[in-house]
């Protein structure tokens, strides 16, 4: 089937614009929804109110010239109430952006540093911060709601290839880069660096969280997938059986499935716990063999996305095009055109899946299926208990199996 399209954000072009430069390579959904932010190319990232977004979409049909709507920023020095009012912002960070990360602060959730009360920022029950990862490899974050630029951290030596928030709202951050490192920031620290987690021999390309930010995992080239312990920052596991460089990473909303994209032309779904792959999503058919996976054949697979109903699955490929696929099938439940795509995720809802190329965003409406009962519950339980207490329980197999996605 084909995936119904419900808009674009273009961005505006000259006579005289480079496509080199232009690249879209990372969009992100803020955590509640509010806001969707992309990287339109030349150091240029664009934030939106994405409620304003669907409600263009619907007034003018799919099409939106990015700037068509744009708004002047409020002043900073502006009331609380004009501050926390949904705002369009355009942000120049200086250099090449690479990665896009929203982050929201829960105040119980306290900084891991002792002297808190030499903080020079207080992050409220109201913040949302936009973390931008950058060329010449600094990490600068930004204010959502004013577009004013809080901090700047400059540990990487090399391009910051993605970046991302720790879900329980502790402000921890963590940025994956070329200098074949990822660093642990805590923002409610001052953006403070905690850690360097080294294992790493090559790039790394992607990292993600799992929902309960305990487990995280990091991916890279020469087929690396490690897991890491978030509590104690060691090396939990090497998962192996990718056969080329792996470029995106993530979790299943309930933790309990790892989504892994290669450029071997495949998508893997692993069980984190035990480190075995569940599911295997080819894009190239025959699948090549293992020897001829890093071949030029355009189907490389670039960045994979979990829908917030545990069933959906989206990747985007060489082969300029959008697939969305069920967990338990074996082939897409939907397609969708896209040529030169470069990153894909779903909006905070799962209604929406967006996908970026050449500066400009495009959106389609994801298959739309009630959840049964039987996986609803089995989200509930994956939520609080992994797979080895899973299998302990004093339950029939076939109830273990279905617990355990293996059927």
């Amino acid at each position: 089937a084909r995936s119904r399209t419900v808009g674009e954000l273009l961005a505006p072009t000259s006579p005289f614009d480079k496509k080199c430069g232009r690249e879209n390579w990372t969009v992100a959904f803020a955590p509640d929804g509010s806001y969707f932010a992309w990287s339109q190319g030349h150091r240029i990232v664009k934030l939106v109110p994405w409620s304003q977004c669907l409600n263009n979409f619907l007034l003018h049909g799919t099409k939106n010239v990015a700037n068509s709507i744009s708004t002047r920023l409020p002043r900073q020095n502006s009331d609380s109430g004009q501050k926390n009012k949904p705002c369009e912002h355009i942000i120049d960070c200086g250099d090449i952006v690479w990665s896009l990360a929203f982050g929201s602060s829960v105040p119980e959730k306290q900084s891991r540093c002792v002297n808190i009360e030499w903080h020079r920022f207080k992050f409220g029950q109201d913040q949302l911060l936009l973390a931008t990862g950058l060329n010449n490899g600094r990490i600068k974050i930004w204010d959502v709601y004013t577009g004013k630029l809080l901090l700047n951290l400059m540990d990487h030596t090399e391009v910051v290839r993605d970046l991302t928030f720790a879900p329980d709202g502790s402000l921890i951050l963590v940025s994956a880069s070329r200098d074949k490192t990822l660093r642990v920031w805590d923002l409610k620290d001052d953006g403070n660096m905690m850690k360097v987690l080294r294992g790493h021999q090559n790039w790394v390309y992607g990292c993600a969280f799992s929902p309960d930010s305990s487990i995280l995992c990091s991916v890279g080239a020469s087929k690396a997938v490690f897991l890491w312990d978030m509590d104690k920052y060691t090396m939990i596991r090497k998962l192996e059986g990718h056969h080329n460089d792996v470029v995106a990473c993530e979790f299943s909303p309930d933790g309990a499935l790892l989504a892994t994209a290669s450029y071997d032309t495949r998508v893997y779904v692993w069980d984190p716990h035990i480190g075995v792959i569940l599911m295997e999503f080819g894009h190239l058919f025959p699948p090549p063999t293992p020897i001829f996976a890093g071949g030029a054949n355009d189907r490389w697979v670039r960045s994979v996305s979990f829908s917030h109903d545990g069933l959906h699955i989206a990747s985007l490929a060489d082969d300029k095009m959008v697939r969305f696929w069920r967990i338990d099938e074996e082939y897409p439940v939907q397609v969708a055109p896209l040529n030169n795509g470069l990153c894909c995720t779903f909006s905070t809802d799962g209604s929406v899946l967006a996908a970026g190329q050449d500066g400009s965003v495009y959106f389609w409406a994801t298959p739309r299926q009630v959840s049964s009962l039987q996986h609803l519950c089995r989200m509930a339980i994956r939520r609080v208990m992994p797979t080895s207490q899973v299998k302990n329980l004093p339950i029939p197999s076939k109830v273990v199996e279905f617990l355990c996605y293996q059927i």
